[in-house]
This record gives C-alpha cells, structure tokens and sequence, in this order.
C-alpha cells in the first residue's frame, strides 16, 4: 500500500492544538480565580465560556495531530498488509483520509471517543454512553454528527474525483466510520455507512474488494490523477 501524507501540515495543526490548549487552560484559571469575588462575576462567567469553548477547539487539533499515535498513523496499521494496488491519501485530498484501490473510493473517518457507540435508526440519533460529563466537556471531542460528516465529505470527494479528471468516470464515493479508541463498543448496524473499530477496518476493505470489485482501470486513472507525494 502507498501511503502519501503532509507532514507541513501536521506539525502546524501540532503547533496550533498545542497553543489553543494552554490559552484555554489559562482563561480558565482567570475565570475561576474571578469567580471568588462577586463583582467579577460576569467577566468569570464569561472567562469560563472562552475558556470552555477554546479547550473544545484544542481538542479538536490535539486528538489529530498532537496525540500518538495519530488516526493517520492508526490508519496506517490498521490497514498494514494490503496490496501496492491501493494509495492512502491523508490531508492530501478534500477529506483527511482517503483509500483508494480494488475496494473502490473510500473516505475514512476516524472517531476517537470511548465509551459504548450507538445508532437509532428511527430518531438518526447517535448515542454516546459510559463516560462522565467532565471528559466529555474537557477531555474528549464531542461525537457530534457522524452522518452530517460522512455525507459531507462524501460530496465534496465527488466533487473534488470530477475537478480533477479529464473525464466523466464512474467511481462510487464510500464512507466508513472508525473508532480508534481501545475503550470504545460500537452498536451500529443500522448506520447508513460501516462503522467499524479499527481492528476491523482492513477485514471490511478486503470483504468489499470481493462482494463489489472496484473497476481496475478506472482506479488507475483517479490514482495518476491524485498527488504522488
């Protein structure tokens, strides 16, 4: 398997989620300093929701780019053994992660919340249960919309193949969700898209490259077309 990536990249989102933390870390020590007096009460208050909402953002770049091992690098050995026919793309593309091979095209989106995961099909609710509000809120990236997110991305993967090919090819855009997490459970099976532990992503790339083999040369094309380095 080839894998491209963009390390510039990386170590500036690095550098930022870094940053990001230590400023929320520090407002929120100036809010709950404020907050013993009570004619600094609104600037506390205050303080705690700069603070609150900057820590989220921290998260946001620490749990991809300053956590080891990094999705792109759990991806990576997830997916360790699979041929020189597929090309990993990751943040080279208009998704982070990006497969392409005899499986097809596939937009890989990785969650790293524990916890049990699940689907309700009827309320296209999803559901995140078995961890206290204070790591959801200062020690873990909320779950938010798996769907919206593989939707999304999906589209502008469509987008991005018919921008840069020459011309109209017929190559489906899949999604799958991956939880990185070793404590997490996840109860899925009604998701419109795979969801799957990392353990079990290449089982479900080698399975799809069986039951629906992508077209060889049309892989080919998109391959040349994407960046080589």
């Amino acid at each position: 398997m080839k894998t491209i990536t963009n390390p510039q990249l990386i170590q500036r989102n690095k550098k930022i989620g870094q940053v990001t933390i230590i400023f929320s870390l520090i407002v929120l020590a100036i809010g709950l300093y404020l907050s013993f007096s009570e004619q600094n009460m609104n600037l506390s208050l205050i303080a705690l929701l700069v603070g609150i909402v900057t820590s989220q953002i921290g998260m946001y770049y620490s749990s991809r780019w300053s956590r080891s091992p990094r999705p792109d690098e759990q991806i990576n050995q997830a997916l360790k053994g699979l041929d020189d026919k597929y090309s990993l793309y990751h943040y080279r593309t208009v998704t982070s992660h990006l497969l392409v091979g005899p499986a097809g095209v596939w937009v890989l989106l990785p969650y790293y919340q524990s916890g049990t995961i699940t689907y309700n099909e009827d309320k296209s609710r999803w559901v995140q249960k078995g961890t206290n509000v204070f790591m959801r809120i200062f020690a873990q990236e909320g779950l938010g919309r798996p769907d919206v997110d593989v939707n999304s991305n999906v589209a502008d993967v469509q987008k991005y193949i018919q921008k840069i090919l020459p011309e109209q090819i017929d190559l489906p855009v899949r999604a799958a969700l991956v939880f990185t997490s070793p404590k997490v459970n996840v109860k899925a099976p009604e998701a419109s898209s795979p969801t799957v532990t990392l353990d079990k992503l290449k089982d479900l790339i080698r399975r799809k490259a069986k039951e629906e083999p992508a077209n060889e040369q049309n892989i080919r094309i998109l391959q040349k077309a994407l960046p080589e380095s």
